[in-house]
């Protein structure tokens, strides 16, 4: 059954082209001219997103979005702002709208918001109810095992400081994010911004716009003043994740700002008062990128003021039956699925798995077995091949492939194990790396030369 989306906009011609969009995109559609239309119409046909724009006359969209808010909704708010009105549309979404788009906006934007926000509550709900029947954990977080009581009972400790630097370490999958999260949602600042930067994604000219924001002018596309992530995360928690990936250029120019609590847009000449929080999170041993040259030292040591290890999944296999779990609930409800749980032999495979890939791989595996399951319970023969067909942990370290007698092409074995810890890993290089033994480098080589994206 289509979801409804009610679309509030005093202004029809903007009002007629989203709902015409979110229609071609499948969503039934109601539609208000105003911010007492918008209270009636949800009373009337509970939708599972709202569109508000935030001025309306007789009541604005800001007053609509309080409301909502203080009678504990948790309804998927994107709000419309026109040009210029920035500002309020950040003081939106910290009083809890999840998006806002900018008037004149692109209908695809639209499209993407409305997928995002609708994903996002749908794993909130999910996350809240899953929590209430899984008594082992911390926040989004699942785990009994003594490495994870070790890490929740450091979380805890943190939930009484303000404004933490954090330094969280561990393999690709193993579910920093979720840690970063956990320390915004338990802390003093939850009720305030949780802003992710991810530092692979980007150059280093748009990392510094991104972080700093830039001044109208400051270069070619610089039309219009751009706030940046420091400034959006004003009284709550910026998240720097693979921190180990930025360019030397910009670590210095991070520390400057995190050391004087202050920083300067791009092109622009006032300082600007930093007031986030710090968690920042990297896959690789920055001890050994200090020792290489390609970390600054001083950078290490202002980041590694509270150092946590989120440990691998192989390190803690005791928690995998209910990380399976979790993820069967999960999917169950994702795909109209009814799947019992996990055959003896099935989970005694989980657990002696070594999951290059962490928790991301095990989802990954759950998420595709029950897919294709033909039946209710999932078996050892409805695994992925290469997990039945794992040798016994800590056999023998020889040659695991047999030579066949007609020989081999060894430049397609190549690509293909190139192709599968690409695939095993959802495209992480420093995880496939890893899995392949061998460095990034000699990773992307490979890529490079079998035409691999």
């Amino acid at each position: 059954m289509a979801e409804t989306i009610l679309v509030c906009d005093d202004e029809e011609l903007i009002r007629w082209s989203l709902s015409e969009q979110l229609r071609t995109d499948g969503y039934n559609v109601v539609e208000a001219v105003n911010g007492r239309d918008c209270l009636e119409k949800l009373k009337a046909v509970a939708p599972a997103l709202v569109f508000l724009d935030l001025k309306m006359p007789e009541l604005d969209g800001m007053s609509v979005l309080r409301m909502l808010r203080e009678d504990d909704s948790d309804l998927p708010v994107i709000v419309i702002t026109a040009h210029g009105g920035v500002e309020s549309a950040i003081e939106a979404t910290r009083m809890g709208a999840n998006a806002y788009l900018q008037k004149p906006f692109d209908l695809r934007e639209a499209s993407l918001a409305t997928t995002k926000a609708l994903e996002d509550h749908r794993l909130k709900r999910e996350v809240h109810y899953l929590r209430s029947r899984q008594p082992s954990g911390y926040g989004e977080i699942i785990g009994d095992s003594p490495s994870m009581r070790r890490l929740f009972e450091t979380l805890r400790r943190l939930e009484a400081i303000d404004a933490p630097t954090v330094l969280l370490q561990g393999e690709s999958g193993t579910g920093k994010d979720l840690v970063a999260r956990a320390i915004h949602g338990r802390g003093p600042r939850r009720t305030r911004p949780f802003m992710e930067i991810d530092c692979t994604a980007l150059p280093e000219t748009l990392m510094e716009s991104e972080l700093f924001g830039h001044e109208r002018g400051a270069f070619t596309d610089a039309k219009a003043t751009k706030r940046g992530l420091f400034e959006a995360a004003a009284g709550g928690i910026l998240f720097l994740d693979e921190i180990g990936e930025l360019p030397l250029g910009m670590q210095a120019k991070l520390l400057r700002a995190i050391e004087n609590r202050k920083f300067k847009r791009v092109g622009g000449v006032a300082d600007i008062p930093l007031d986030a929080a710090i968690v920042a999170a990297t896959n690789r041993d920055l001890r050994g990128e200090v020792k290489a040259g390609r970390f600054r030292e001083d950078l290490f040591f202002r980041l590694h003021v509270v150092p946590i290890e989120v440990p691998p999944l192989r390190e803690r296999g005791e928690d995998i039956p209910a990380l399976v779990h979790f993820f069967i609930e999960k999917f169950n409800r994702s795909f109209s699925r009814n799947v019992h749980g996990v055959s003896g032999r099935a989970m005694e495979r989980l657990q002696s798995w070594r999951w290059p890939g962490n928790v991301r791989e095990l989802r990954n595996v759950i998420e595709r077995t029950i897919i294709l399951l033909p039946h209710d319970v999932i078996d050892l023969a409805d695994l992925p091949a290469e997990l039945r067909g794992e040798a016994i942990r800590g056999a023998t370290r020889a040659c695991p492939f047999v030579l066949p007698d007609e020989g081999v092409d060894l430049e397609m074995v190549d690509r293909g194990l190139t192709e599968q810890a690409l695939a095993r890993t959802t495209g992480n290089q420093s995880a496939a790396a890893r899995l392949l033994g061998i460095s990034r480098y000699a990773l992307r080589y490979r890529m490079e030369k079998f035409g691999l994206k």
